[in-house]
């Protein structure tokens, strides 16, 4: 017998690589090899079923993020750094469609996720650029809400536009140009670290 744990493992990735809107119940029994009816024993309806699995993704990054955080609480700029670098594993193998569908067919799944990244932006990320300001570790004059607002809030619809920007540029020159250029421009002339050398020459 399927446990949840493995029916929501494989939700997860069936929809974020696929869109959750184009994958049916009937595709994730057929994929598990069970009935239909035995999702329904777990959750009401494919609702449930999207939210919960996308509950499941955030808080398996959620414990990640907290993680980072307690290995390297000392230097909240690394954190940061570390934060995003890890998301950008995560939104690599979103389809754009998978958060598009939320937002138009699953209004609670969506409001978890809005949750989540509103918390991330606006709790978590602040929280760690105010302690590295405090610090002396990024300038007295830089506002960090808008900093926030303009760099850190909702990367996803950025990099997810009408151009897909993961489809054009490599992880990796995403994550520098949008995370670590970007911090660069905020540090103080006595702070740095791996992830600065040779940004600016």
């Amino acid at each position: 017998m399927i446990t949840k744990a493995e029916l929501l493992k494989c939700s997860i990735a069936k929809f974020t690589q696929c869109g959750s809107k184009h994958v049916t119940l009937d595709d994730l029994a057929s994929t598990l090899g069970i009935s239909k009816k035995t999702i329904y024993t777990f959750f009401n309806n494919k609702e449930d079923l999207v939210a919960s699995s996308l509950e499941s993704l955030l808080n398996e990054y959620r414990e990640e993020i907290n993680r980072l955080v307690n290995s390297n609480g000392k230097d909240p700029i690394l954190c940061v750094i570390l934060i995003y670098q890890r998301g950008f594993e995560y939104l690599k193998y979103f389809e754009p469609s998978f958060l598009y569908s939320l937002q138009k067919y699953y209004p609670k799944a969506s409001r978890l996720y809005d949750d989540f990244t509103e918390e991330l932006a606006n709790t978590i990320v602040y929280s760690l650029l105010k302690q590295a300001q405090n610090e002396g570790n990024i300038k007295q004059d830089v506002n960090l809400n808008l900093v926030v607002k303009i760099y850190f809030f909702r990367i996803d619809n950025l990099v997810f536009k009408k151009n897909n920007l993961f489809e054009i540029y490599s992880k990796e020159e995403l994550f520098k140009h949008l995370v670590i250029f970007n911090l660069n421009g905020i540090i103080t002339v006595n702070y740095t670290n791996s992830y600065f050398d040779g940004v600016l020459s």
